[in-house]
């Protein structure tokens, strides 16, 4: 394993890679520029496959998943330092395909539909970007055929949206979540990081610190919790919000009482992050009880 994972850019490769690969095969999509973040979802995909079994990377930059106006000639392509990063964390194979390679007839005619809780938040801001993660990450399963998938919890909505496919449509594959990563200033590690100047980072820190105000105020309630988050946000003007509320980890509907995502997405400078932390709310009136 010291010479590094094997690389496939193409459908062919990778099924003749995929057709010697020992089980369990862990899959960690991705799409490349990968940080401590990736890292650690490189180690928990070795983890869960064991000395036996096999890590797959997939490092692609989806077209299907960027709007009109967003970044995706900017978004960052380090095809050499990941897999470098994939060769520490001990990958077997990653699967750097081409656009042409992934969708060889062009824009693909059937998508998946992510239905309503991929209208909602992420999927207001970025008309079509779930239809085009679950679209693409069907097509990695398929073509990798792993007995386990692992997805970052940074990315919640995200992570919602691929169980309820994977329920939904019958595939036969474990998704595991692994924890966010964080830099020492409490920034949730993430590609689009290296687009943040020093002054853009100081007002992207409002975000984190924002959510940490609102996990405090849990045992208050939901209001206590929103009030909070956002008390921190109008501090920092500079910071453009999208959103910051209390969702269902699940549908990211409305949060009842018990488990619930306190999440957000904002603009510092041209940047734009999304955060999230989980908590737990009060039963209805224990929340009020802590009021008064």
């Amino acid at each position: 394993m010291s010479d590094g994972p094997q690389l496939a850019t193409t459908r062919a490769d990778l099924a003749a890679a995929r057709a010697l690969m020992r089980g369990p095969v862990v899959l960690a999509p991705t799409m490349g520029a990968l940080h401590d973040g990736h890292a650690r979802l490189l180690g928990a995909a070795r983890t869960l496959a064991g000395p036996p079994g096999s890590v797959i990377v997939s490092i692609f930059v989806n077209p299907l998943q960027f709007g009109p106006n967003e970044d995706l000639d900017r978004y960052p392509r380090t095809l050499d330092a990941d897999l470098a990063i994939c060769a520490r964390e001990r990958a077997d194979l990653v699967f750097a395909p081409t656009a042409a390679e992934m969708y060889p007839g062009g824009r693909p005619e059937v998508t998946v539909d992510p239905g309503l809780a991929g209208q909602r938040f992420e999927g207001e801001f970025r008309p079509g970007f779930f239809g085009g993660v679950l679209t693409v990450v069907l097509k990695l399963l398929h073509l990798t055929r792993p007995a386990i998938a692992v997805f970052g919890q940074k990315d919640a909505q995200q992570l919602a949206l691929v169980r309820r496919m994977i329920t939904d449509l019958n595939l036969d594959v474990v998704i595991e979540p692994v924890p966010t990563v964080r830099d020492p200033d409490g920034l949730a590690i993430s590609s689009r990081n290296r687009y943040l100047s020093a002054a853009d980072r100081a007002v992207a820190l409002a975000l984190p610190r924002a959510l940490l105000a609102g996990h405090a105020a849990a045992r208050g309630g939901a209001d206590a919790v929103l009030a909070a988050a956002r008390g921190v946000l109008a501090v920092q003007p500079a910071l453009d919000v999208d959103y910051a509320a209390l969702v269902d980890p699940g549908t990211f509907g409305p949060a009842a009482p018990g488990p619930a995502l306190l999440v957000a997405a904002a603009r510092a400078g041209r940047t734009r992050l999304i955060d999230n932390v989980a908590l737990v709310l009060p039963a209805e009136g224990a929340g009020d009880a802590a009021h008064h």
